[in-house]
């Protein structure tokens, strides 16, 4: 792949210096801008939505995940060990300016979140006219499944790990005496942080993608270390979802594992392109 500023690009009759080249960076960041903003707003009107029935509801016990997995515990007959009957902990605020701010706060991320497809395909056509035309044949549909494995593992963040996350973290007590009170703040960064990383963490098949186009990874380099990267997805699993059951850290493993997989698929498929 050539690199961005390497050469100089035609563009109609002119030849685009480096200053020009950072002219139409500034217009695509612009637009990304602009588009982030605008959903902000939507998302700081539509108040209700973001917080009651998308951010907070992993705290009720009638959040759909919980509803699975009672009925998962039914089927299995697991004796309610799987169930979620109650969450032992209630949200309070602490500072005078706490909630404006985190509304603010959460309306942005909201927009950035909600504008990913339109910023990939922001970058997108910025680093088209620097790629040869087989170059860019390979890389046709980057935004689509950029976009669709980001939304892939927000959803997988939100719907799995947060609630298994919610329920140990929440109703975890070391002693009876000791009751959770715990700060909205630290309950909106633990969803929102948790969603965010899932999301980033399933655009590995993308980044896997790059590396075997320019001859960094391999297939064979993947397969030879796949028991470390057992290792690893467990170690991953095991932190994201604190609570010491096996099945929830199975239930996040599972999914990172099959990841893994695809990408070794992504890479022979690259290579073998590329012979």
């Amino acid at each position: 792949m050539m690199g961005m500023f390497d050469k100089k690009e035609i563009k109609g009759d002119v030849e685009m210096s480096f200053l020009d080249h950072l002219e139409v960076l500034r217009w695509h960041l612009v637009r990304s801008a602009i588009a982030i903003v605008v959903l902000a707003c939507y998302f700081f009107i539509e108040k209700e939505l973001i917080f009651d029935k998308i951010i907070l509801a992993p705290k009720y016990t009638n959040f759909i995940t919980y509803r699975v997995m009672c009925r998962l515990d039914d089927l299995v007959n697991a004796g309610g060990a799987l169930c979620v009957n109650q969450l032992n902990f209630d949200l309070i605020n602490t500072d005078l300016s706490g909630q404006f701010t985190m509304h603010m706060w959460i309306s942005i991320m909201s927009g950035f979140v909600a504008a990913i497809p339109y910023i990939l395909w922001e970058i997108w056509r910025f680093i088209k006219p620097a790629l040869k035309e087989k170059e860019r044949k390979n890389a046709t549909g980057f935004v689509f499944y950029a976009s669709a494995l980001f939304i892939m593992g927000v959803l997988f963040g939100y719907y799995v790990v947060v609630p298994l996350s919610v329920n140990f973290l929440g109703s975890y007590q070391v002693s009876a005496s000791v009751a959770n009170m715990i700060s909205v703040d630290s309950f909106v960064g633990t969803v929102t942080n948790i969603t965010l990383a899932s999301g980033i963490v399933f655009e590995l098949p993308i980044l896997v993608y790059f590396l075997s186009s320019l001859g960094i990874l391999t297939p064979e380099f993947m397969r030879k270390f796949r028991r470390h990267a057992v290792v690893v997805i467990l170690v991953v699993a095991a932190i994201i979802t604190p609570s010491p059951d096996i099945t929830s850290q199975m239930l996040v493993a599972l999914p990172l594992y099959v990841l893994y997989e695809i990408s070794i698929f992504v890479s022979r498929f690259v290579v073998n392109k590329n012979k």
